[in-house]
């Protein structure tokens, strides 16, 4: 009885920003060919613009996701629970064109996005999309422009959350805490292990959010948002693992994008949920965007 008490008040003492992790901010940052940033809130979508301007781009959408194609066409989610007696949740896609004009891209349908032969946000330059088939062994498959689908591996993973995939085609994906990499040709490889280290929500369990969204580099090293460490951490090819920024409490990283320039760009939640940017030069000068 001592220790269920001791967990009880120890849970009760956590930081919110751990309490709060099972909320599942957005990891949505993106970049188009001009240099403006996108980014959600969970509320709306915003757009940051190369002289510090920041706008509202797509109102009243809750997406977690956004991808942006090589014509500079912005996509997005708008997820709602409909509560009450039906219990319900509801989705549809959107598209934001270069030139402004927003529309369904999928109109609005029961349940979640999990047709994986109408859209999913982890592309690579080619247009292909990727997904994780779950099971007892998981499926990653690939689908091309014209409709064909494949699976480009197939391995035991224990608990596949985000993905991100370069313009080649090679499929970064966190297993848990483990960071994989999926080749085109179907090799699978854990090139780090143990991203996030030991917090108190694992005390009931594995912490799915303790690593949020990942991203990469033009020198192929692939960075991680570790919710959990308050950390953004790069792992290397060869999979060195190294911190290259710290979130200070109540803040914590859920997503980034490394620019042409060298930029670093940090998306970020809080504890009471409010959502910024900081913006990273490569001398390490920081802006940040509330």
């Amino acid at each position: 009885m001592r220790t269920r008490i001791k967990l009880l008040v120890v849970a009760f003492l956590l930081p919110a920003v751990f309490r709060t992790a099972s909320a599942h901010p957005g990891v949505g940052i993106v970049l188009d060919r001009k240099g403006n940033v996108f980014y959600t809130d969970l509320k709306q979508v915003w757009k940051i613009s190369p002289d510090g301007r920041k706008a509202v781009a797509v109102r009243n959408v809750h997406t977690h996701e956004l991808y942006i194609d090589n014509f500079d066409n912005l996509y997005g989610e708008h997820l709602r629970y409909e509560g009450g007696s039906t219990d319900r949740w509801w989705h549809r896609v959107w598209k934001l064109s270069h030139d402004g004009t927003l529309v369904d891209l999928i109109p609005e349908r029961q349940g979640f996005l999990d047709d994986y032969n109408d859209f999913q946000f982890v592309h690579d330059a080619q247009g292909n999309f990727f997904w994780a088939a779950r099971g007892d062994t998981t499926f990653i498959r690939r689908r091309s422009p014209d409709g064909t689908v494949i699976t480009i591996a197939a391995a035991k993973f224990r608990d596949v959350r985000w993905m991100t995939a370069t313009a080649d085609g090679t499929v970064f994906l966190t297993d848990l805490y483990d960071l994989v990499r999926v080749t085109p040709d179907g090799i699978v490889k854990t090139i780090a292990r143990g991203l996030a280290s030991w917090n108190v929500n694992r005390l009931t369990g594995p912490d799915r959010h303790a690593i949020m969204g990942l991203w990469t580099d033009a020198r192929e090293n692939v960075y991680a948002a570790v919710f959990a460490d308050h950390a953004v951490k790069k792992i290397q090819p060869d999979g060195r693992v190294t911190t290259v920024v710290h979130s200070k409490s109540p803040w914590s990283p859920t997503g980034g994008l490394v620019a042409p320039n060298g930029d670093l760009w940090i998306l970020e939640c809080s504890a009471t949920n409010a959502v910024r940017v900081r913006r990273i030069g490569p001398a390490g000068q920081v802006r940040i965007f509330h």
